[in-house]
């Protein structure tokens, strides 16, 4: 069977060490923090700490997609290896990088005939689309091949669930995901919305749940009523959050406790900078396999 590369992008939220050990490549994005440029690259050009304090200090932040050049640079060496590359990238809801990397496929395919890059959009965010990540990479090491993971992506992505809420509405205002008057209001009311992905990889408020205590309670509720095996799931679970550890703990030991059938502990990772400089401090993501998603 011809080897190929696994591949995604930065926004897959794992960490360099977890995609290194499962041998998994990935392209990296850009963001700003007050004007200067750095790598989306897990958080070794700046701490995720140090990110996150930033943004609570009132930094300004912007976040641009990986190019179509930067794309050509990425895939050729693999190419010119001799492989073969499936590459997953942040879902088309949330980003329009799909279209730089199909127009870097389109111009190797030129230069290189007798190797192909697969593009699949993953339809999914941060560790969720880690743990999409996780699976295509577990399927590799069974002997799948790639055009066989490429089907199993594009028929299975939806099954992947997001569900994440948010204790602090600041930059969910600023981006404009929700209105000035509303987050006011929800603050005052210690709101913290329950938000989801939808079928179209879209980020959607689904509930609006008052105090903390009661959306992580949610949040696990919602994971059981998602999926169709109920408290015997054995699958994974992972969790990102953003400078909210504390908050991340207690879901995790919450779904824990529900689900003894988990397939190890639920793994927590942080928000990458590229989803986090639109989320801010202070949003959880629990991410687990269970029905598809059809709203």
């Amino acid at each position: 069977m011809k080897k190929y590369i696994l591949s995604c992008c930065s926004t897959a939220d794992l960490s360099a060490d977890h995609f290194a050990k499962r041998g998994i490549s990935y392209a990296c994005f850009h963001y700003e923090l007050d004007g200067r440029e750095y790598l989306d690259d897990l958080g070794k050009s700046m701490s995720f700490e140090s990110f996150y304090q930033a943004m609570a200090d009132g930094a300004d932040t912007k976040t641009s997609q990986i190019n179509v050049e930067e794309f050509i640079e990425y895939f050729e060496p693999f190419l010119r290896a001799g492989k073969d590359v499936l590459h997953l990238c942040l879902s088309s809801g949330i980003s329009g990088v799909i279209n730089s990397a199909m127009a870097a496929k389109e111009q190797l395919a030129e230069k290189y005939p007798e190797n192909t890059v697969y593009i699949v959009d993953s339809l999914a965010a941060s560790s969720g689309f880690g743990l999409l990540m996780d699976k295509l990479a577990d399927l590799r090491d069974e002997g799948m091949s790639v055009e066989e993971l490429y089907q199993w992506a594009l028929d299975n992505r939806l099954r992947l669930n997001h569900w994440f809420f948010s204790t602090d509405l600041t930059f969910f205002i600023k981006g404009g995901r929700i209105s000035k008057t509303s987050g006011m209001v929800g603050n005052m009311l210690n709101i913290c919305p329950l938000l989801n992905v939808d079928y179209l990889g879209r980020l959607i408020p689904r509930y609006k749940i008052r105090t903390k205590r009661k959306v992580i309670q949610a949040i696990v509720d919602k994971m059981e009523e998602c999926i169709p095996e109920g408290r015997e799931y054995s699958g994974k679970c992972y969790i990102s959050q953003s400078a909210c550890y504390a908050d991340a703990r207690l879901v995790a030991d919450l779904v824990e406790e529900r689900f003894p059938h988990l397939n190890g502990k639920v793994l927590i990772n942080s928000v990458g900078t590229t989803i986090g400089a639109h989320t801010g401090p202070g949003t959880v993501a629990l991410f687990f396999w269970g029905k598809e998603r059809i709203d």
